[in-house]
């Protein structure tokens, strides 16, 4: 039955709207994109990909880095609609959604190469950077989305903070939108569990010196776990989102790119059920006694007797897979609204200038009923909405054998959270309310490339980064869960840490930490012959500290809020790039990674805390590979393999007299980090007519054991999974007719999942992945 494995308001207009006009003084050229340049061929086997992974366009086999690429029409032949399902084909990469610790269901936990973060709080930042449109995604809730007018992906893995603005410690995803011109598209979807989906882009101008393009999206689907005590259905899927792009040419060396966009998420709640508990925990054993379960009492403590009675918090509780027997209230909402100006000039043929301008409102709030249980054991309901500000600038230069960049990057971000977690009976409520965070960083960084010869270039790169960040907030107990929250207290408790009602927990001072870094990239290339070039590269990446924003009764001697210092990467990095002819391409990389004061999260009694937890070392190798024998036949594979296990480990700060309750030890496996996976896709386009293709596809995939958290007490065995497709294509009307199938053999397996069963709450949870589904899609291109 369980898994668990037991190893040791918007903003952002006038500000941006007065800084991007500002900005325009400072103009480049090209979005990070991934495109396919075809000699108008129908043959996949003779697509170029062009990438920009290092700010400039290059071909994918001539860019020596680490870099997974999907055009939009990838995308498609894939079945890749959201960010998450990257995560199939792209190798060490794991993109997840339902933040265990927010209760919301678009909370994006993302790792390359073992390095990420399962916290989705404002507290600590994510450890690999999600850009849309060349703009940082600060936050990780809004990261797990559908693909929205969408024209690349690229994934680039490793530390990237030479080229980019902030936070790329583990590796960057870049989203590329469609520009004005890209044509129209028309897509209806329906399936089962009352699938909906509608999606239409128009080219509304598309001139010589003007384009402007609108898209509108929305998808709804029921949810797949069934509440008992009223019937909802968590993990329902209701969203709409949008996109203007505004595309000015006002001179042929000067183009302005203006984009506005949102989405719109609320929903019943993420799809938690009951995994397990521990019936001798505090906890479930105060609740019990106060339910009334037959032979349970308190005090002195009783373990919950193993009878089946609702009111008894012991493994009777379990409802199944898909059923949740939790009572409090559960939901999940989030809304975006982002604006950015991309402004370029060619100020000659050597020398390009850009600026990327942009701000964003994030709104989300999920609630949780932890334990799952009709008692009250832990319920979270959190509620957040967080303001940024970025700039930055370019100046690109390229000559005949040197290239390179120059940039400034400037992020302003502020964060309102407010958490309330009640407590089994008696109850109490922790209320974190009205807790401001903020950050304000600043980074010079740049990289140059210089051809020694036709076939050597060296590269080598330096960023400066300098963060601030504070927080402010009120901390305080509230007597009875339920009760009407007073006005916050004006004294600080008496004993530091003691959470006892009338009190604040925590000073209400700002606090203050500042965090600066110098790191370095290097990279040497050599092009053996028109098919093969070899690489080796090095990179340092920094991701700053921050503070604990949850209350948790360790504190510093004078009430402050504990903080945690910054971690760093060094990346050491062997690659080839082997390209014979048009129908195989075959890349690799092997690499290790010495991934120090990592930042974790464990805990201390019931609440989470975040530290740096030690030192690992991650080895590991990837291989990709895209095969066209024919021009039927498409077939593409990736092979993954991590060696990311915690070699020292650091001791629990200002612990006092408490216990550590789920902490790491040396050998524990990095979370979210496989040790094996690999992808394999096949394809074949029929003729059936001179109007008409039918393209069958079957995609599998396979995931070694994966952990979810990083004391190694819950996750996942290795699983199969297995995604198919068939494809009705008239290529002289421009439609297609999709059926796809999702999880074909039905396989049952988390997808998420926490435990305090070591805790006072004693409780475990999980998400399981949706049944087998299917789904009918039309698409017109006109």
């Amino acid at each position: 039955m369980v898994r668990l494995f037991n190893q040791g308001g918007c903003a952002w207009g006038a500000p941006v709207i007065k800084a991007g006009l500002l900005a325009t003084a400072a103009l480049i050229t090209t979005p990070v994109v991934a495109q396919q340049a075809s000699d108008g061929q129908t043959s996949a086997s003779e697509d170029v990909i062009v990438v920009t992974a290092r700010r400039r366009e290059e071909s994918l086999q001539d860019v020596p880095v680490s870099v997974s690429v999907a055009t939009s029409a990838d995308l498609e032949r894939q079945g890749i609609s959201a960010t998450t399902e990257l995560t199939n084909i792209v190798p060490n990469l794991q993109f997840a959604t339902y933040g265990t610790l927010t209760g919301n269901n678009s909370a994006a936990q993302v790792f390359i190469r073992g390095i990420g973060q399962t916290d989705a709080t404002p507290g600590v930042d994510p450890g690999v950077g999600v850009y849309i449109d060349e703009v940082y995604m600060g936050r990780s809730v809004g990261g797990a989305m559908d693909f929205r007018d969408i024209a690349s992906t690229q994934v680039i893995r490793g530390p990237q903070g030479t080229l980019f603005g902030r936070n790329t410690i583990g590796g960057a995803v870049l989203l590329t939108t469609n520009r004005p011109g890209a044509g129209n598209t028309l897509r209806l979807g329906v399936g089962e569990d009352n699938l909906f989906e509608g999606f239409v882009a128009l080219d509304v101008v598309n001139e010589d010196t003007v384009g402007l393009r609108a898209s509108l999206g929305a998808r709804q689907r029921d949810g797949y776990v069934t509440r008992v005590v009223d019937g909802a259905d968590l993990g329902d899927e209701n969203s709409l989102t949008g996109q203007i792009s505004l595309e000015l040419d006002p001179t042929p060396d000067v183009n302005l790119l203006l984009r506005a966009d949102f989405s719109d998420e609320d929903e019943n709640g993420s799809p938690f059920v009951f995994l397990d508990i521990n019936e001798t925990s505090a906890f479930p054993m105060i609740a019990s006694a106060f339910a009334g379960c037959p032979g349970s009492s308190f005090p002195p403590p009783v373990p919950v007797p193993n009878v089946d009675d609702p009111r008894c918090a012991n493994d009777f509780q379990y409802e199944g897979e898909f059923r949740n027997g939790g009572t409090g209230e559960v939901f999940s909402t989030t809304q975006t609204r982002g604006l950015s100006l991309i402004a370029n000039w060619d100020v000659n043929e050597t020398i390009t200038l850009k600026s990327i301008t942009s701000g964003r409102n994030l709104q989300w709030t999920g609630a949780r009923d932890a334990d799952n249980t009709p008692l009250l054991i832990l319920y979270t309901n959190y509620a957040s909405e967080s303001d940024q500000f970025s700039q930055e600038f370019q100046m690109q230069y390229s000559g005949e054998r040197l290239s390179g960049v120059v940039g400034a990057y400037y992020f302003d971000e502020t964060s309102n959270d407010r958490v309330i977690v009640n407590l089994g009976t008696p109850g109490t409520s922790y209320d974190t309310n009205r807790v401001e965070m903020t950050t304000e960083a600043i980074a010079l960084f740049t990289e140059w490339t210089y051809d020694l010869t036709d076939a050597v270039s060296l590269s080598g790169g330096l960023r400066y980064t300098e963060e601030d960040k504070s927080i402010q907030g009120a901390w305080f107990n509230v007597p009875v869960a339920g009760s009407p929250e007073p006005a916050i207290p004006t004294s600080l408790c008496s004993v530091v840490g003691a959470p006892v009602p009338g009190c604040l927990f925590v000073t209400r001072d700002t606090h203050r930490e500042t965090f600066d870094s110098l790191t370095a990239s290097a990279n040497l290339s050599y092009r053996i012959n028109d098919a093969l070039m070899v690489y080796g590269s090095f990179a340092q990446g920094f991701k700053s500290g921050g503070f604990n924003q949850r209350y948790n009764a360790l504190l510093n001697a004078d009430g402050s809020p504990l903080s945690f210092d910054e971690e760093t990467a060094q990346s050491f990095e062997l690659g080839f790039k082997y390209n014979p002819n048009r129908t195989l391409r075959l890349n690799g990389a092997i690499f290790s990674n010495a991934y120090d004061d990592i930042q974790l999260t464990y805990r201390v009694g019931p609440a989470p805390l975040l530290f740096n937890a030690g030192e690992a070392t991650i080895n590991g190798a990837e291989l990709e590979l895209f095969y066209t024998p024919s021009d039927q036949l498409i077939i593409d594979a990736s092979l993954g393999y991590l060696d990311a296990e915690i070699e020292t480990v650091r001791s629990v700060p200002n612990l006092g007299s408490q216990t550590p309750t789920a902490t790491t030890a040396p050998g524990d496996r990095l979370p979210r980090a496989p040790e094996l996976e690999a992808h394999i896709g096949v394809s074949y386009i029929a003729e059936i007519s001179n109007d008409y293709q039918l393209t069958p596809r079957i995609d599998v995939t396979w995931r070694d054991s994966i952990f979810f958290d990083a004391s190694n007490d819950i996750g996942e065995s290795a699983v199969t999974l297995v995604n198919g497709s068939l494809t009705l294509d008239n290529i002289v009307q421009d439609w297609r007719l999709s059926l796809r199938g999702d999880n074909l053999t039905d396989e049952l397996y988390l997808v998420s999942g926490t435990t305090s069963a070591s805790t006072a709450t004693g409780y475990s949870e999980g998400i399981y992945a949706r049944p087998r589904s299917f789904s009918l899609v039309f698409t017109k291109d006109f």
